[in-house]
């Protein structure tokens, strides 16, 4: 038998054994292919996404799914806009529908715990819309129900976290797009794709409160970033993934009703 917690490496039969009797959570990341400034790549979100889940699905014996490598829309205020070259998005119905088709197919498969676990700030609410319409259709069937939880791995940065990492004071997880956060995470996890010589420096950006259509192109930065990633290090990177990590599990252990994992070196 195959053993791994991540899906596409296992073969079939591992993969119906890992999952026999429905207890065991998987983990589906979703990201985006979206610009994230010249330092870093575009698929910066489905990879901070898919180790996110796999460092949970490590402690929470879970099977994290190959990702939703698309996501939806890049809006100005949060991830520089669709505009810019490179950023390859999906409506807004076609994210619901694959997030509504993921929760038939892996009730199928028997799971009775199934988690989303988003990259990319722009998704939650469509993969939200998507899990209900799925839940909806079970029950009208008769079919089994499972639990899902849908979480944005940022929200799990506590404030002291937060406070320690960002001295001179915190932009807001919407401009933190390219910023401190993904850039410390990149260069901790996959530092051969991050060219820190190219990362912009500029201060936040400042946008107002509001959205104008067709899009003020010359609002966003020329970098595509909205926050300066100049002080991140993979140091910081280390201790965001080790909070994210630390609250993460609690919360799923908690609401999925699954057993308390061992302390670390314990297991």
């Amino acid at each position: 038998m195959r053993t791994s917690v991540y899906m596409e490496e296992l073969d079939a039969f591992s993969y119906r054994e890992a999952i026999a009797g429905g207890h065991r959570p998987v983990i589906i990341p979703v990201g985006s292919i979206e610009q994230h400034g010249p330092h870093l790549p575009l698929n910066v979100d489905v990879l901070l996404s898919r180790a996110v889940s796999g460092e949970v699905a490590g402690q929470v014996r879970g099977i994290v799914a190959p990702p939703i490598t698309y996501g939806y829309k890049s809006q100005q205020r949060s991830g520089g806009g669709n505009h810019l070259a490179g950023t390859t998005s999906l409506d807004g119905g076609t994210l619901i529908e694959i997030a509504r088709t993921l929760v038939h197919e892996f009730a199928r498969h028997g799971v009775s715990r199934l988690v989303f676990l988003n990259g990319h700030f722009e998704n939650y609410q469509f993969l939200y819309e998507g899990v209900d319409l799925a839940l909806r259709d079970l029950e009208r069937a008769g079919a089994a129900v499972p639990t899902v939880m849908l979480l944005s791995y940022w929200d799990f940065v506590d404030e002291p976290t937060i406070e320690a990492l960002y001295p001179e004071g915190f932009p807001g997880w919407d401009v933190e797009h390219g910023g401190v956060l993904e850039t410390s995470l990149m260069l901790h996890l996959h530092p051969h794709l991050v060219d820190m010589a190219a990362a912009s420096d500029d201060p936040p950006a400042v946008l107002p409160p509001y959205d104008v259509l067709p899009v003020k192109a010359d609002r966003t930065p020329p970098s595509g970033c909205l926050s300066p990633a100049g002080a991140a290090t993979a140091e910081k990177g280390r201790i965001l993934l080790d909070a994210v990590r630390e609250a993460m599990v609690p919360a799923l252990t908690a609401e999925l009703g699954l057993a308390v994992p061992a302390p670390a070196g314990t297991r």
